[in-house]
């Protein structure tokens, strides 16, 4: 189960977005924030969510019920949708890992003209093709039950970080690797007045580790009672972050070895430049290219695969609370999943809204996570739910402020992406247009309507809930 819930954690954050975000925030620098939130924001999630997953043995919404009562059921909907509408575009991206790989096999990238391959394929029927293939696969695993997810992870992870390891060896092996270690791992500690690292900080770890996601509780459900829960919180944060400290070792050494001089323009490029663009650019450059470039999209395959499967398998957990058979549910996510994935498949502007939208959204999932646990008690949680009696290691009372911490930051933080997407023209008409792809009216006009209408299915919900429970 631990390696299942480490493949949830190990995923595209790790691999694609990472890199990106630590060199365009300092470095050296964006770890020092980044190592905080770790603790700060990452760990305390964890914790709970393990705690609330396999103290209550239901799904997002269940658990809300159980936890503070059915009138926060709506709460636990807000999580679930969430991790649900980032799955409609993340398997676009597991499409975009697979035809990569394909194409580094078939000979047919790097091209003469870096962006060529990715204009040719990006937002074409193609893409769809290959967003329902990765639909087709998660689907696959999860269908097997925690047998079948467990049985992947056996297989996926310790390829991911095999491959992820030899790359990164490769990489430090270059001349003129010293250059990319020394970016990353020297701070400028006059850097961290600046708020956006720590912003850019918090928000790369709650990607990284799935934290406030609901994914970590969906499969604490299915823990043992003698399972460790704040072990295998810890195992998961420091597991998933040093995969992520690899991957920026992998990608930044290379940079700073063959384009030494366009370093930051390349960094800077974006999620979906820096991997889909210049990387098929960088390994043409080096010896064994082709190989390697294989091995690099062959990980982020595995990555985005193990991510996937939790997502599917958190939006099943929701279906069954409600009454729906595992396999009915399963079948549902699935054809979900694709058709509502088709326009990010299709237009790239819809995917960066939607990444923009839900993004944020996965702070606001926190918040309620922490909420619920502060509403609950949360001395009285830590001793109920995370120090039981076999647990190795015993949480003490710090883990209390944190989770009210939690809070405080998901409330700045959300206002300061607010702010950041507003600026001084917050109450233009084109801040407030729905089909831009980061300005804020986007997002609250989008979250309105989606909180509006899990407010107003929270007793249908709570209802099918016990149906499905007998009454309980």
């Amino acid at each position: 189960m631990l390696l299942a819930m480490l493949g949830m954690a190990i995923g595209t954050g790790n691999i694609w977005r990472f890199p990106r975000i630590a060199a365009s925030n300092g470095g050296g620098s964006f770890l020092v924030a980044w190592a905080v939130f770790l603790l700060l924001w990452s760990i305390p999630l964890l914790i709970l969510e393990f705690g609330m997953g396999k103290g209550t043995r239901r799904g997002t919404v269940g658990s809300f019920i159980k936890t503070i009562g059915p009138k926060f059921a709506w709460m636990g909907a807000w999580v679930a949708w969430v991790a649900v509408a980032i799955m409609f575009y993340y398997s676009v991206v597991m499409g975009w890992t697979i035809r990569f790989f394909i194409a580094t096999l078939s000979g047919e990238i790097p091209t003469a003209v870096p962006d060529q391959f990715w204009g040719a394929f990006n937002s074409t029927p193609q893409a769809v093709i290959f967003h329902a293939i990765a639909v087709g696969l998660g689907v696959f695993v999860v269908a097997k039950g925690v047998r079948g997810i467990e049985t992947a992870a056996r297989f996926l992870i310790p390829s991911l970080i095999i491959l992820v390891v030899v790359l990164a060896v490769k990489a430090l092996t270059m001349p003129g690797a010293s250059a990319g270690l020394a970016f990353l791992f020297t701070p400028d500690f006059s850097e961290l007045g600046n708020v956006r690292i720590w912003l850019e900080a918090l928000t790369q770890n709650a990607w990284d580790t799935g934290a406030g996601w609901g994914l970590v509780l969906s499969y604490a459900v299915y823990m043992r009672a003698r399972e460790d829960t704040a072990l295998n919180a810890f195992v998961i944060g420091f597991g998933n972050n040093s995969m992520s400290l690899l991957a920026g070792i992998m990608v930044l050494c290379t940079i700073f070895s063959v384009m030494p001089q366009a370093a930051n323009e390349i960094v800077g490029a974006g999620n979906e430049g820096l991997t889909f663009i210049w990387v098929p650019q960088l390994f043409a450059q080096i010896p064994a290219g082709q190989f390697f470039m294989a091995l690099f999209f062959l990980a982020l395959v595995f990555a985005a695969w193990s991510s996937l499967v939790a997502m599917i398998e958190l939006a099943s957990r929701i279906l069954i609370d409600l009454g729906l058979t595992r396999r009915h549910a399963i079948a549902a996510v699935g054809s979900a999943g694709f058709l509502f994935g088709i326009p990010s498949a299709l237009q790239i502007g819809v995917f960066q809204n939607q990444d923009w939208v839900w993004g944020v959204g996965l702070m606001l999932s926190g918040f309620f996570f922490a909420f619920a646990v502060l509403k609950y008690g949360v001395t009285k949680w830590r001793e109920t739910f995370i120090n039981t009696p076999d647990s190795d290691v015993r949480i003490g009372a710090w883990w209390d402020w944190a989770v009210r911490l939690v809070m405080v930051e998901a409330v700045v933080l959300m206002v300061w992406w607010l702010w950041q997407a507003g600026g001084e023209d917050f109450w233009s008409a084109e801040t407030w247009t729905l089909v831009s792809s980061y300005n804020v009216g986007s997002v609250l006009i989008q979250w309105a309507v989606v909180l509006l209408a899990l407010f107003a299915l929270n007793g249908w919900m709570v209802r099918r809930i016990q149906a499905a429970r007998g009454g309980g």
